[in-house]
């Protein structure tokens, strides 16, 4: 039987699902007409932006970095342009093949691949690391034409640091290199200002003025938009803000005294620190050996690494800041004033000097000066004069009288890294050692105290400094070797430190006193001969400090004993004795007698700085030698004496290193 369909029902259920077909479709079209209104009206404003951000890349401009001058304007570090080849390690598949393939474009040594490897690991894989520097136009063309072929591999144009006269003034002027891992995570606590500024930056100061002054000479970093390729690379700048260089560093380094000295020492290691005693202006800040700081700022090969780092002589270390010595006799002028001001002791009292000075049982040597008042207690050297004063004094009031003076303690001088030295005193010692019957203070330890020896360890700068506060009559400035910062666009200079000296009370005629017995020293002393016929005068103190301890029934022969055994030669002096303009400390490390040795070099700085004289090639030879005592022969002119020397220039641009 033939089923009859219901044609009415049909057609309605047909059109009730047309209907929701087309209500559906509605909607959809519904929804998507309320998101083009959605992204083209409200949010149009922030998609444009990204849009543009995926055409367009903004780039940190990084800025020239400030240059470093000595105090007569003489350029000790500036910068200069050339190309390198870089690589992105995150972006190459296979870094050993593609270092081996660029190898054959670029003349790539083994020592530019171990440098990169030590980069690699300090760094993150998304820097782009040196491979080679300084490259050449033949080999920039020679790259650019296979660029295709190596993706994450690129040429830039980048500014190095120069340090044009080597190894001379290192340890104070010090270096810049890459930023480490460590410095980078230390960045990330700076502000955030501080933090935009660095960004684009690979470099940063490292020891030295370089970094104590690094915001100083960084700049102020730029920024330009550039208009992207599909690929990445900049097509064209759309806008930029041009970046600020940073601004100058002057020291009141003299380079071409500190040249001098340098040389002076030759081969021998030691320290010298000169200062302006009205301003506590550094003049010069030796250490002795130097090294190049032309080696680190690429990072610094493993081979010359190894050398520096390993070598007896320790070229890394700076002496002037970091190294501690017994300062020795020339530590009794200081004694002689702290005598006279606590009261312990006048000018006129007499200590009989027999050559050696009882305490119980245990006899302390020294050399026979028979009556001695203090004017010959430093004129003559005696030490049983401050064996007794020692004892007189106690540990504790020679500390607190020291303390003022600078010794044990920190400077401030604008150089980081300063080693506080020992200046003992019964609390120190109670803190230094851990058991007990150490941190005892015995009566016999404070003997030798007075003629500086025992736990007395000073840097070469603290006893500079003592010298200059005492030349200046008991005024302590403090120490700087920056004179002003010049701003690069105005040329304005602003001093570095200016603040005014301090006052430790003295007695004029307390001062007096001992400057005229210093004066003796040069006169009728010590070091008379090295004195003789100076045209200015002058007050010293010759030193000799034990490196090794000598048993009481021993007798010291330096033949005996190794180099690094044998007696440091030390000497302190002022000049002029009415005004003195320039204090300085002078150590010749395992040299002996400090008449022999450091005695002359600081009589050749008195004579350049008050005389403007230079000595000759034969004086210079026989100093270096130790044979000198005063100039042989006729002085040059220094301000005659041509600048820069020519072992220098070999220096002002530095060189990629010779193939392994």
């Amino acid at each position: 039987m033939t089923e009859i369909r219901n044609v009415e029902a049909d057609l309605a259920r047909f059109r009730s699902r047309v209907f929701v077909a087309s209500l559906a479709v509605l909607v959809a079209f519904g929804l998507v007409a309320a998101r083009m209104v959605y992204l083209q009206v409200h949010r149009h404003e922030d998609l444009k932006a990204q849009a543009e951000s995926n055409r367009t890349a903004v780039l940190p401009v990084v800025p020239n970095r400030g240059q470093i001058l000595d105090r007569h304007g003489r350029v000790l570090a500036s910068n200069y342009s050339a190309y390198t080849l870089e690589i992105t390690p995150s972006e190459v598949q296979d870094l050993d093949a593609t270092i081996e393939a660029l190898g054959e474009l670029v003349d790539i040594q083994p020592r530019d691949k171990r440098r990169f490897r030590k980069l690699l690991e300090e760094s993150r894989r998304f820097d782009s690391l040196p491979i080679r520097t300084r490259l050449s136009d033949e080999e920039v063309a020679r790259f650019t034409a296979q660029r295709y072929r190596f993706p994450g591999v690129d040429v830039r144009a980048r500014l190095f640091r120069q340090y044009p006269f080597g190894d001379t003034a290192s340890h104070v002027i010090g270096y810049i290199g890459r930023i480490n891992v460590r410095e980078k995570a230390a960045m990330e606590d700076w502000p955030e200002e501080d933090q935009a500024n660095y960004r684009g930056t690979e470099y940063i100061g490292k020891l030295g003025i370089e970094q104590t002054y690094e915001r100083e000479l960084h700049g102020i970093t730029g920024f330009e938009r550039v208009e992207t390729s599909a690929g990445g690379r900049a097509v064209r700048s759309l806008a930029s803000t041009p970046a600020t260089p940073g601004n100058n560093v002057v020291l009141s380094i003299d380079i071409k005294l500190q040249k001098l000295i340098e040389d002076m020492f030759g081969t021998r290691r030691g320290a010298l620190v000169a200062i302006d005693p009205r301003s506590g202006e550094v003049l010069a800040f030796v250490s002795k050996p130097t090294y190049d700081p032309n080696l680190f700022v690429e990072g610094i090969d493993v081979d010359n690494w190894k050398a520096l780092n390993e070598s007896v002589d320790k070229p890394l270390l700076n002496r002037a800041l970091r190294g501690t010595y017994p300062p020795g006799s020339t530590y009794k002028p200081f004694m002689a004033m702290a005598a006279l001001e606590t009261g312990v002791r006048k000018t006129g009292t007499v200590v009989n000097d027999p050559g050696y000075w009882m305490f119980g049982n245990h006899q302390f040597r020294g050399h026979a000066t028979g009556p001695t008042d203090l004017h010959l207690s430093i004129v003559k050297s005696s030490n049983a004069y401050y064996y007794s004063l020692a004892n007189e004094m106690g540990v504790d009031a020679i500390h607190d009288f020291m303390k003022p003076l600078g010794f044990g303690q920190i400077t401030g001088i604008d150089l980081k890294g300063e080693t506080r030295g020992v200046l003992p005193s019964q609390d120190w010692k109670r803190r230094t050692y851990k058991r007990p019957e150490q941190q005892r203070w015995f009566a016999g330890e404070t003997i030798s105290l007075g003629i500086g020896q025992g736990y007395n360890n000073f840097t070469m700068l603290q006893l500079a400094h003592a010298m200059a506060t005492l030349a200046a009559g008991g005024v302590r400035h403090k120490p700087h070797v920056a004179l002003a910062i010049e701003d690069v666009v105005t040329r304005q200079r602003t001093p570095a430190v200016p603040e005014p000296g301090v006052s430790l009370n003295y007695q004029a005629e307390h001062v007096q006193a001992v400057r005229r017995a210093m004066e003796g020293v040069t006169t009728g002393g010590t070091s008379a001969h090295v004195f003789a016929g100076a045209g200015y005068r002058s007050g010293g103190k010759t030193g000799t400090a034990q490196a090794v301890t000598i048993g009481q029934k021993e007798r010291y022969d330096a033949r005996k004993l190794e180099e690094h055994q044998r007696d440091h030669s030390l000497y302190v002096a002022f000049a002029p004795v009415d005004e003195p303009r320039v204090a300085l400390a002078v150590i010749v490390e395992n040299a002996g007698f400090g008449a022999a040795h450091a005695a002359p070099i600081a009589r050749r700085v008195f004579d350049y700085l008050l005389l403007d004289q230079y000595p000759n090639p034969q004086d210079m030879l026989a100093v270096q030698r130790g044979q000198a005592a005063a100039p042989i022969g006729t002085p040059l002119k220094a301000s005659d004496m041509p600048w820069p020397p020519a072992d220098a220039t070999q220096a002002a641009m530095p060189t990629e290193p010779a193939a392994d």
